[in-house]
């Protein structure tokens, strides 16, 4: 069974993020923010989305990491 907010629209989803509706379109458009369109309108897993959000934050840390690191200079 579904339990309120497992679902998110895009208006929620732009709040939970703290991003415009813009950038989150964007987003959605360029395939890197899990997604599923009903009829006309997007849809957001809230665990993917929370999982998602996870992913992006260790893929920042592997980036800092190696910045700056003898090897590519």
């Amino acid at each position: 069974m579904v339990k309120h907010g497992d679902v998110l629209t895009i208006d929620e989803l732009s709040g939970y993020l703290k991003i415009p509706k813009s950038t989150l379109y964007k987003l959605v458009r360029e395939g890197k923010v899990p997604c599923q369109k009903v009829g006309r309108h997007w849809r957001f897993g809230k665990e993917a989305i929370d999982e998602w959000l996870k992913q992006m934050g260790g893929s920042n840390e592997k980036k800092k990491g190696k910045s700056g690191h003898g090897k590519d200079k």
